[in-house]
């Protein structure tokens, strides 16, 4: 006689025989190991490969053969000609690039995205044209403007704002030329944050509670877009700071442009300059990157406590 299984029965009469049912797999597939050895060595390799030039650099900069260490490229840099001016024109041309960048972009975006959905694909070639026009021929259509403008405009009040925008000490051609530059990478930060979030909703919720238009953008969209808002600001930031060829060309002396003025008398001072250059652009990264960040709070709403018990 065949030996019988046990049977379980339930109470709403099926019973349970112990065997198991056809066609549920009886094994799982075993899971692969993960290539941490290769996922080591390829963070390693890249490690490697930024950090051994700005290690060289900085042997270079603080090693003179004779000599011995020295810091001497480091604590002249204060009192350098040109360098704290150049510093400051930099930072001030990337603080107004930003918000003028930013002043063009956010309405247009929004107004796009909630009014005009069909126009996104003309604003969004419209804003990578400059990706196309190489950094040349821009400033060579500027510096036909500016000379142009003077000699057909000298009897009109343009006259002066030709003038003005050319000003040494604040130039606003770069501004300008600059947010040009800078319309690529501040839509797509801004395009990525506004598809990460329901803008019609908001507006229709925050307008429906008597909210105006400013007040709509400034405290309901702009509070959600504020990790986008940090990164277009930190791109327009390094776009300025390690912009040449307009400043070079238009005759000025922002920062880049002064650290290669100085590279062919003192060597060690302008690379001692660029690695400070670099520093300040990672501080500023961490600035703008804590400050897209929402900081957290501690106002969760407390919940009644609910408690299970076991029926006997």
């Amino acid at each position: 006689m065949a030996a019988m299984t046990p049977t379980t029965r339930y109470s709403d009469g099926a019973r349970d025989t112990g065997e198991p049912e056809t066609g549920v797999p009886a094994r799982t597939p075993a899971r692969r190991p993960r290539p941490t050895i290769w996922r080591g060595a390829v963070l390693a390799l890249a490690g490697a490969y930024f950090l051994v030039p700005l290690v060289a650099s900085f042997v270079f900069t603080v090693h003179v053969p004779g000599h011995g260490i020295t810091f001497e490229a480091y604590t002249e840099l204060l009192s350098a000609d040109g360098f704290t001016e150049s510093l400051l024109l930099s930072l001030g041309l990337a603080a107004a690039t930003i918000a003028l960048s930013l002043l063009l972009a956010v309405p247009a975006l929004v107004a796009v995205r909630i009014g005009s959905p069909r126009l996104r694909p003309v604003v969004e070639v419209m804003c990578m044209l400059p990706l196309v026009v190489p950094p040349i021929a821009l400033v060579t259509g500027i510096t036909t403007v500016l000379r142009w403008g003077p000699e057909h405009l000298s009897r009109t009040p343009l006259y002066q704002t030709f003038i003005a925008v050319q000003n040494e000490e604040f130039p606003v051609v770069l501004v300008l030329a600059y947010t040009v530059l800078a319309l690529p990478f501040v839509y797509r930060s801004l395009d990525a944050g506004l598809r990460a979030v329901d803008v019609p909703t908001l507006v229709e919720a925050a307008r429906s509670c008597g909210a105006s238009w400013p007040h709509v953008v400034l405290r309901v969209l702009l509070p959600n877009l504020r990790a986008s808002l940090a990164g277009a600001a930190f791109l327009t930031l390094a776009l300025v700071l390690g912009e040449f060829t307009i400043a070079s060309l238009l005759g000025f002396q922002p920062f880049a442009v002064w650290i290669v003025s100085i590279s062919g008398a003192q060597a060690r001072m302008s690379v001692a300059v660029s690695i400070l250059s670099l520093l300040i652009t990672w501080l500023l990264l961490i600035a703008l990157s804590r400050a897209g960040t929402t900081p957290s709070t501690a106002t969760a709403a407390a919940a009644p406590a609910t408690t299970s018990r076991k029926e006997p």
